[in-house]
């Protein structure tokens, strides 16, 4: 998380009271205090099924760029390993990295297994690589950074060699290595070529960036996952934090309450959430305050079309 990101979330979370306060998310009313807290770690998380299975995902996730590429001190690890273990307490299970995230693959198999709970993550990575024996070096890589046995997702990053990894990718299914396989782009300049492929090929997922600042995926991408019955990953939720940067100072707006938001890391989850395309969204965090916020997002209610045009509307006047 860049430092720019961080202040400015701090800013619009010191708004909504205490930690325990924030850690209270996705309920009708207002709550405080050691009631909030109690709030917080017995609200469900929403989940939605993947669609060519009917696996149920909860619909917030974990993302690890950047925020997992850290060293092997006790001091660096702490906040990540605090994240990690809140996440599932809370309910999380998608957790989404890549090997071109320096350490963060092995962060994740490492605090996973000394936390006990690698069993329950929905572990999510990519080949980014050319080639046929550079791809396979690489996923195995990843499985042993990873520590699992079975990938739950393995997705093609960017789009790299497309067609090599696919084929990889395709046999290591029928011989249940993976369990679903994915594509993903984090530009708009991409969707044409992910709606295509979303079209002609039975991919399991797709990864996009969306956003309320972001709003491409919208147009066709979306409606086509969803009429294909492919799962939809979102990165890139804050805009790569610029959303934060452009709320700084503005107060949450009172209405915000009517679908269960109390903070503004909420309000642009939420709208991302309440589009019926995606399945799950995966921000990245290395602060435990802001993973209780984020997971908060998760639960209680979600803006309808009209709210949701209100809400582009509000931070488009900004």
């Amino acid at each position: 998380m860049s430092k720019l990101h961080s202040a400015s979330r701090r800013r619009a979370l010191a708004m909504m009271g205490s930690a325990a306060g924030i850690a209270v998310t996705g309920i009708t009313g207002l709550a405080s205090g050691a009631a909030a807290a109690q709030v917080a770690t017995t609200a469900p998380l929403h989940k939605r099924p993947i669609p060519r299975s009917g696996e149920r995902l909860p619909v917030v996730g974990l993302g690890t760029y950047r925020t997992f590429a850290i060293g092997p001190t006790q001091a660096a690890r702490e906040p990540i390993r605090e994240v990690l273990r809140r996440f599932v307490d809370l309910g999380g299970t998608v957790i989404d990295s890549s090997p071109m995230y320096g350490h963060a693959e092995s962060v994740v198999g490492e605090l996973a297994t000394e936390l006990g709970i690698g069993d329950r993550l929905f572990h999510a990575t990519k080949v980014w690589t050319r080639g046929k024996a550079s791809g396979i070096a690489q996923m195995e890589a990843s499985f042993e950074r990873m520590r699992v046995g079975k990938m739950d997702l393995m997705q093609i990053h960017n789009l790299l060699d497309l067609e090599t990894h696919y084929t990889t990718l395709k046999a290591w299914k029928a011989e249940g290595r993976i369990r679903y396989i994915g594509i993903t782009h984090y530009q708009a300049g991409a969707h044409e070529t992910l709606e295509r492929l979303v079209r002609s090929r039975d991919f399991d997922f797709v990864q996009v960036n969306y956003s309320i600042a972001e709003r491409e995926a919208e147009n066709r991408l979306l409606p086509l996952a969803r009429e294909h019955g492919v799962a939809v990953l979102v990165n890139r939720p804050f805009a790569q934090a610029g959303l934060f940067a452009r709320v700084r100072g503005v107060d949450l707006p009172g209405w915000a309450g009517d679908f269960d938001c109390r903070s503004w890391g909420q309000f642009f989850l939420k709208y991302i959430l309440a589009h019926p395309a995606v399945t799950s969204v995966i921000p990245a965090t290395s602060n435990p305050v802001h993973l209780e916020d984020n997971m908060g997002a998760g639960t209680g209610g979600l803006p309808d079309e009209a709210t949701r045009r209100k809400m582009v509307e509000f931070v488009a006047n900004l």
